[in-house]
């Protein structure tokens, strides 16, 4: 951590993250019983991408941390969001 000052989250904070991700697994498992065609795997993993960045704000406290580190973690997520931009382009014209 590039600051030492300490932060602390509430419990219920804490509580209403873990309500809020138990009820998007529960979205993305019924978002399976729509017929979306070619966008169902899209919205899961959009859904999925929107649940790890809770995860990393909260659970893993990246919201507490540098700017620097911050900007890291997200080219990760673009990084992410080409491989499977490109990954459905090839798909697509196969």
């Amino acid at each position: 951590m590039a600051n030492n000052t300490s932060h602390t989250t509430e419990y219920k904070v804490l509580g209403r993250i873990l309500v809020l991700l138990m009820f998007m697994t529960f979205l993305t498992i019924s978002v399976t019983s729509f017929n979306l065609g070619a966008f169902s795997v899209t919205v899961a993993l959009l859904i999925a991408c929107f649940k790890a960045f809770m995860v990393l704000s909260y659970f893993m406290h990246l919201k507490y941390e540098s700017l620097l580190l911050r900007i890291l973690v997200g080219m990760v997520f673009v990084l992410f969001a080409v491989i499977v931009l490109i990954t459905f382009i090839d798909y697509a014209y196969r």
